[in-house]
């Protein structure tokens, strides 16, 4: 099968789309599928500041298209380049024909491949991974009429976990029978456990250094956790600087360290270097950085939030609390800290699942049977491009999309 991918984001930017995409793009390879990925990225060097950014790399058995988000770079003019998407589609398209079209993130990515998908009569598929379920669309109108229309047309629509369909169909109405649940995956070949040191217990956070994720309420909550403990905070992301800033303020520049952008060939031994992983997000799509944890033997800390609670069960692979609560945040960490046992029995139940149930062989194959189930599905009518363009928050803060 002849497959064109639509990445939002993909290397040299870290986040949970590069990391899914890489990941299925291997299977894909394996499974004998011709793919062709088109990836946006960012050039300006304030945006990569924020996510990293530039060309995407080659990946092997693929060919890689970049296109850099100019439009969206240049005032949040994000219809310029779904056109340009939708165009560079239809232009490999006309060189050798697609059998299925395959975007990750609802907008601008899924838009722009529902759009070429109508045009040239093939199949569309979109994930839902993030932002685009959790508020894309709250932003301004035209967004949500995108982002509704998207969910309404697209042949097949994946996203991790029922909380996150709930919470989607109850932000932007749509059906739940409308979504396809595929959950998040690790490589659990290439995360694997590290051996136990002697010393403090080796805190660890590691992804987009945002608010939203819970970083400076993790910050927040340190200068009273009990025990001998470090920390690390891995990633960058729009609010590094301030969280620098608040560990200074809160006197924790001896026992936390910032460690800035890591390359993903890097991340697994980062992981084998800790022993608790602090995620206190206030909502995932599916979290492959706990996901990730969990394969490298680490014991999890986290929220009751969106897109946590369909693998993290609390007392059984891990904790939770209240994301926002940083007191309880406190007391959490507090017996992780304190309870070798505790961490020892919560690591062992995590790596136990992610071997059996979160294997990218078992997700790749789930998704290749969605293709197969929607190659031949009648093309897409009545999807109106026309959308009138709306004043729209994220043209003054585009790094949220």
């Amino acid at each position: 099968m002849r497959v064109c991918f639509v990445s939002r984001r993909f290397f040299p930017a870290i986040s949970g789309m590069s990391i899914y995409a890489i990941n299925l793009l291997r299977q894909l390879v394996a499974g004998g599928h011709d793919v062709t990925m088109i990836s946006q990225y960012y050039g300006d060097p304030e945006r990569r500041k924020v996510y990293g950014g530039g060309p995407p790399p080659e990946v092997p058995g693929v060919r890689v298209i970049g296109l850099e988000a100019v439009g969206e770079q240049d005032g949040g003019d994000f219809e310029r380049d779904v056109e340009t998407m939708a165009a560079t589609i239809a232009a490999e398209h006309a060189q050798s024909p697609f059998d299925v079209l395959h975007a990750q993130y609802g907008y601008p990515t899924g838009w722009a491949a529902l759009i070429a998908a109508q045009r040239l009569g093939l199949p569309c598929v979109v994930s839902i991974q993030g932002g685009d379920g959790h508020w894309v669309g709250s932003c301004c109108a035209t967004h949500r009429i995108a982002m509704e229309r998207v969910l309404d047309h697209a042949h097949a629509v994946l996203i991790g976990g029922a909380s996150f369909a709930g919470e989607v169909h109850d932000r932007l109405g749509t059906a739940l029978e409308r979504f396809t649940i595929v959950p998040g995956a690790v490589d659990t070949e290439r995360f694997v456990p590290g051996e136990l040191a002697e010393g403090p217990v080796r805190l660890f956070y590691h992804g987009r250094v945002d608010r939203r994720k819970g970083v400076l309420d993790m910050l927040h909550a340190l200068p009273a956790v009990g025990g001998d403990w470090t920390c690390t905070v891995s990633g960058i992301g729009p609010d590094l600087e301030p969280a620098r800033a608040l560990a200074t303020e809160l006197g924790l520049d001896g026992r936390v360290t910032f460690t800035g952008y890591a390359d993903y060939d890097h991340v697994p031994g980062l992981y084998r270097d800790h022993d608790v992983f602090v995620s206190p997000t206030y909502a995932e799509g599916f979290s492959n950085t706990i996901l990730e944890a969990m394969a490298a033997g680490l014991a999890v800390a986290s929220c009751r939030s969106v897109g946590v609670v369909d693998c993290v069960r609390d007392g059984e692979n891990g904790l939770l609390t209240e994301a926002g609560d940083v007191p309880a945040l406190t007391a959490m960490l507090t017996r992780l800290v304190t309870d070798a046992a505790l961490r020892g029995r919560l690591a062992m139940a995590g790596l136990a699942e992610c071997r059996r149930v979160y294997s990218w062989h078992a997700v790749g194959r789930q998704i290749q049977g969605i293709y197969a189930a929607v190659v031949d599905a009648p093309a897409l009518v009545g999807v109106d491009e026309q959308i009138p363009v709306t004043p729209c928050r994220f043209r003054s803060e585009p790094h949220l999309l």
